[in-house]
């Protein structure tokens, strides 16, 4: 794998590819309208309205080119052909803290770009993932986290 190649799910890919689609054919068609509605108004040195639709544009354009540049260099992970009984990258586990055994949570390892803890999608690089990957179920394994070293025990992988 090459270094500068982004690791994606295939429903993150989809996601992306459809934000990528909406910005360029619903918001920056309505972004347009709004410059060209703001002009019409006259002077453009005290416009806020202009100033608000420029401002838009340029995020739109600069996410629009964001996003294309990820598309071109992206590695599709396919978890159908991964080894099951393995950790890898789109798998979700369920773990166990072994310091508190009441204490389960369930994560989805994801690439750096769709990552979102709110949603318990982790990235690969995180202590967490990176002490997962390549382990199976019944492992006990060491996560380094910055206050120190816990142990997790990895109860389902799916």
């Amino acid at each position: 794998m090459e270094k500068n190649k982004t690791l994606l799910t295939s429903q993150g890919y989809q996601e992306l590819k459809d934000e990528l689609d909406h910005l360029i054919n619903v918001k920056r068609p309505e972004n347009i309208k709004a410059i060209k509605d703001a002009r019409s108004l006259g002077d453009l040195s005290e416009n806020a309205d202009y100033d608000a639709a420029r401002n838009e544009q340029a995020e739109i354009e600069g996410r629009i080119k964001q996003l294309e540049k990820l598309l071109e260099n992206v590695e599709i992970i396919d978890s159908l052909k991964q080894d099951k009984g393995i950790v890898n990258i789109g798998n979700t586990v369920e773990i166990k803290y072994m310091d508190d055994s009441d204490d389960v949570e369930e994560y989805q390892i994801v690439g750096s770009q769709e990552a979102d803890p709110f949603a318990c999608k982790i990235s690969n690089e995180s202590p967490i993932a990176k002490a997962l990957l390549n382990r199976k179920v019944g492992d006990i394994v060491d996560v380094e986290s910055p206050n120190g070293v816990y142990q997790i025990e990895i109860t389902s992988i799916k």
